[in-house]
Formats: structure tokens, C-alpha cells, sequence
């Protein structure tokens, strides 16, 4: 549906936690910045280890690479602007910045979203198909995998943007969140947005409902295959292998469809509780993978004690050749 361009506001105003009393400002801001610090640094922290390690370049840590680059995207792109909103009160947004913040939030959660049934997908075929699992999830065909998701990522949320850009805005311009959002943006809107809300819960719905589907039906089928197998001792084993994953799909997908039935429903939801929740299932997994990963997978365990083990041999190394130098 098109609006005549109304549009007369330059700016929107970030409110954040309405109820939220300016001396505690300084300590949101402490702890969103020790969330960002954390989140960038462990992620990271994966990427290297995998660019270093060759020993993790398999199909499986190829997803684990792209989800950790997806989690630092999403934190640069939303954090940043929370923290200097708190620390600083630098609370306004340009209009324009305020869209691309918002379209790039939305892509990286699409593409969380395509990333964990990827994740789901190789899983399958790895408890399901073992034999035929090294012909076909090969590091190119998973490479590939995960950049169609990077491009398909961008679709849905052109598409929304677009016909959200498009709406009259001409005040009130106060955004009650602490980034820029679709819902949260329409609801400045000076017209009937009720068509745009439509194909945004659409599209959001196909991008979240889509994949969750997929993921149901492959663990239904590796919980299947686990419960066949007879020694009790392997069959907790290969499930343990999946549940770090079932946690992290769980965090992700129960809290944001909880929200997105909420705002199509038109339910009412106090707005701190609703900008809480939001920021849980949006900050927290990103925080928590690098370490859950890093505690619960073999080989990145491996890999790091070989390192320690590494660095600890070159510097006794080094301290025995001090005396003969001198």
C-alpha cells in the first residue's frame, strides 16, 4: 500500500527503559559494555582460533565460524549505540542511520535464524547419515551453505524496510527502545500502518517458523536414531553432542516468537518487560556461544591445550637460554 510522504521529522529520539531512572544510567551503560567487550572478544576469539587451527576446518566449525562473525555484526551494529545512549545521553538518531540500524538488526537475525538450521541440518546427517555424511557435507558445499544464507539473509528484511521507509513520519518521534526496530519504528508513523505490520510479521514469521520447522523435524529424527542405539554409554554421548545446540535454538526462538504473536495480537505488554526481553534473546546467545562452544567441543579444547602446552614449552624454552646469553 502507498502513503504520500509525510515525512517531517529529521530524527528519532532512543528512550530506552522508560521507567529507568538517570542514576542508573551509568551503570546500564557499564554492563552493556561489558556484554559488548565479552561478546566480541569470545567471538572472535573463535575465528582465530578457527583461521589458526587446521584442524577445525570442518563443516561443522565452518557454521561456528559464520555464527560467531553473525554475533559480532549484531553486537558492533546494536551495542554501541546503546552504550552511548546511557553513558553519554546521546539519545537521538538520524532518520536515515536509524533504517540502516534497523535493517541490518533484522538481517542478522534472519541469518541466525538460517545459520541454526544449518546447524541442525549438518547434525542430521551426521547422527542419521553417518556413512553418507563425508561425501556430502563437504567444506565447500557447507562454505556455500553459509553464504546463501549471508545473502538470503537480506531479502526479507529489503522487503519490509522498504515498505516501512515509505510511511508519512511527522511526530511524535520517541523510540521506546534502545536501538531501532521495525515495531518500534512503524508505531511512530502518522498513517494506517496495519498493511505494513502485515507483511512484516509475514515475512518475519516464514524466517523464523521456516527454519524452527526444519530443526523440529531433524531432532525428532536424530532423537529418533540416538534412542536405537544400544550401549546407553554412546547413546548419551551423541546426544550430548546435540543438546548445546537444542539450549542455544531454545533461547533463541521461544523468547522472539513470544513477542512477534504479541505485537501481531495486538496484546499489551509493559514496555520495560517487552525491551527486556528483547534485548535477552537478542544479546545473550551471541554472549554465551563462544563459551559454550569452547567448553563442550573436543577438538577446540584440544587445540587450545596443544597451544598452552606450546606456549609453555617455548618459554622454558627461553628462560634455559637466558644464562647463555648473558
Amino acid at each position: 500500500m502507498l502513503h504520500e510522504n509525510r515525512t517531517t521529522i529529521k530524527e528519532f529520539i532512543l528512550v530506552g527503559f522508560p521507567t529507568l531512572h538517570p542514576d542508573y544510567y551509568g551503570l546500564v551503560a557499564f554492563i552493556f559494555c561489558i556484554v559488548y567487550f565479552i561478546t566480541v572478544v569470545g567471538n572472535s576469539f573463535l575465528v582465530v582460533t578457527f583461521v589458526l587451527e587446521p584442524s577445525l576446518h570442518k563443516p561443522m566449525y565452518i557454521i561456528m565460524l559464520s555464527l560467531a562473525l553473525s554475533d559480532i555484526g549484531f553486537a558492533t551494529v546494536a551495542l554501541p549505540k546503546i552504550i552511548s545512549r546511557y553513558w553519554f545521553d546521546d539519545k537521538f538518531v538520524s532518520f536515515n542511520v536509524c533504517f540502516l540500524q534497523m535493517g541490518l538488526i533484522h538481517s542478522f537475525g534472519t541469518l541466525n535464524s538460517y545459520i541454526m538450521g544449518i546447524m541442525a541440518l549438518d547434525r542430521y546427517m551426521a547422527i542419521c547419515l553417518p556413512l553418507r555424511y563425508p561425501m556430502l557435507m563437504k567444506n565447500h558445499t557447507m562454505t556455500i551453505l553459509n553464504g546463501f544464507a549471508w545473502i538470503l539473509s537480506m531479502a526479507p528484511v529489503s522487503i519490509s524496510s522498504a515498505y516501512i521507509y515509505m510511511l508519512p513520519y511527522c511526530g511524535p518521534n520517541r523510540i521506546y527502545q534502545c536501538y531501532c526496530d521495525q515495531h518500534s519504528i512503524m508505531t511512530q508513523a502518522c498513517a494506517d500502518y496495519s498493511y505494513e505490520i502485515m507483511i512484516s510479521f509475514t515475512l518475519a514469521m516464514l524466517v523464523l517458523l521456516i527454519p524452527l520447522a526444519f530443526i523440529v523435524y531433524t531432532y525428532v529424527h536424530i532423537i529418533i536414531t540416538v534412542s536405537k542405539i544400544s550401549s546407553s554409554q554412546s547413546r548419551w554421548k551423541t546426544f550430548s553432542t546435540c543438546s548445546t545446540q537444542i539450549c542455544i535454538i531454545s533461547l533463541y526462538y521461544l523468547p522472539r516468537c513470544t513477542v512477534y504473536i504479541f505485537n501481531m495480537a495486538g496484546i499489551s505488554m509493559n514496555q520495560d518487560t517487552r525491551i527486556t526481553l528483547i534485548l535477552f534473546y537478542s544479546l545473550f546467545p551471541p554472549l554465551i556461544n563462544p563459551f559454550i562452544y569452547c567448553l563442550r567441543t573436543k577438538e577446540i579444547k584440544l587445540a587450545l591445550a596443544r597451544w598452552f602446552r606450546m606456549r609453555n614449552i617455548s618459554k622454558k624454552f627461553s628462560i634455559a637460554a637466558m644464562p647463555s646469553m648473558m
